[in-house]
């Protein structure tokens, strides 16, 4: 679909404008696009500053200019620094002697009016570091943003984010998919590796829907028990096929929270994990053998198939094929299906922009300071990257119609 333009806007000339034109250049003496920054800074201070004073005046209700016999009246005045689009500057607040006057054009304790959050967010979903963003805004905006105050900023999304992972799902997701990619991060002056699991599901629309990312150090059956358990507590009473790589403790997981979903090991990661125990001069010749197992017309033809292969290649190769013997059980579902519906779900290509998304933030910092840095910028990568599922996946018409078939009391027509 393509991507709609932003509307740029148009300028107008009109004499009042004019007007104001020529009594800024005659004021700020302005000979460059700088000095028109400059210009729009001071006025823009100069407005807020007397918006105020109006402000002040109906708080009181007199004028500056003005007697009272009120017991409250203005008390001078205090400085105020303001971050803005067009740099930092300062304001004279007025204050009054009762310390009651609230300002609203600038709150009290506010010190941005630029917007500055959503650009902050919005730069840390790309993978920006703190630092990063820190030097960006320093350069575009001319004024500082510490490290902490950006930490503070996107630490207003955690409960949007904790909102989120606790949302109600679908009774039914036909496909979920589970992937993990590795992150490096620090805790306690140490420098970790840890995955984080990212549990995708295909709603009976055919859309893709994230159900919910964990971060975590020892996969085991308890640890996917309790992922699992998540799901069910949040509404998801079915998964007709959960597709994953060979996560640990994950089969028995399945079995015990959703005994009667089917398990497909990811072909494409099987196909990856087997070709890291072959020389890359047999590589192509080796994969295109394996392709014959996985898009055999039927499980009696693949099992004959990998006989085959694996009497031609474990002579050379004797480790790498144990793993299509020793994990057979969870290969053999997507031979039930035409070969346009396996694609569907023995690979992870329903993933993997997502998963680009998140290699992006690999690239971005080498380390994490901590784990919930991580998870901040996992969920505002994942917020990014949703923007654009508004398609159910390829082909979902003839997948769905094979899977009501296949499960024809759990999938309605």
């Amino acid at each position: 679909m393509a991507r709609k333009k932003k509307e740029i806007h148009k300028v107008e000339m009109t004499d009042g404008k004019r007007a104001i034109i020529q009594q800024l250049f005659q004021e700020y003496n302005i000979e460059s696009a700088t000095d028109i920054q400059d210009a729009l800074k001071d006025l823009l201070g100069s407005t807020i500053k007397e918006m105020m004073e109006t402000e002040m005046d109906e708080h009181l209700g007199y004028s500056k200019s003005e007697r009272s016999d009120s017991e409250n009246a203005r008390n001078g005045y205090k400085p105020k620094s303001l971050n803005s689009s067009y740099g930092s500057f300062q304001i004279d607040v007025p204050q009054d002697r009762q310390s009651s006057f609230q300002p609203q054009v600038v709150k009290k304790r506010q010190k941005d009016i630029s917007a500055i959050d959503e650009k902050i967010i919005s730069m840390y979903a790309k993978g920006m570091t703190t630092r990063q963003i820190s030097e960006t805004l320093e350069d575009i905006y001319g004024f500082e943003a510490s490290e902490g105050f950006i930490s503070d900023v996107t630490d207003k999304i955690l409960p949007q984010i904790e909102e989120w992972q606790s949302r109600p799902l679908s009774s039914i997701y036909p496909i979920i998919f589970i992937d993990a990619i590795h992150f490096s991060v620090r805790h306690d002056n140490m420098i970790t590796k840890l995955a984080a699991y990212v549990v995708m599901g295909i709603n009976e629309d055919g859309r893709k829907e994230v159900l919910t990312i964990e971060v975590g150090e020892n996969e085991s059956s308890k640890y996917w028990l309790d992922v699992l358990n998540s799901l069910k507590n949040r509404g998801v009473r079915d998964i007709l096929i959960l597709c994953s790589d060979g996560l640990t403790g994950l089969k028995e997981a399945i079995s015990a929270a959703f005994p009667k979903t089917e398990h497909q090991r990811c072909i494409v990661h099987m196909v990856r994990n087997t070709l890291k125990y072959v020389a890359n001069k047999d590589m192509k010749n080796f994969a295109k053998d394996l392709r014959t197992i996985y898009t055999a017309p039927d499980e009696k033809a693949a099992v004959k198939r990998l006989e085959e292969v694996d009497k031609k290649w474990t002579p050379h190769y004797p480790a790498a094929l144990k793993r299509w013997f020793d994990n057979w059980d969870v290969i053999t579902p997507i031979f039930k299906f035409s070969t346009d519906v396996r694609t569907a779900f023995y690979t992870t290509n329903a993933i993997e922009s997502l998963n680009s998304s998140y290699r992006r933030l690999n690239s971005q910092r080498s380390v994490f300071p901590g784990q919930q840095a991580l998870l901040k910028a996992l969920y505002l990568a994942t917020f990014e990257a949703t923007k654009k599922w508004s398609m159910p996946i390829r082909n979902w018409g003839k997948v769905r119609g094979e899977l009501t078939i296949m499960y024809p009391d759990r999938l309605q027509p």
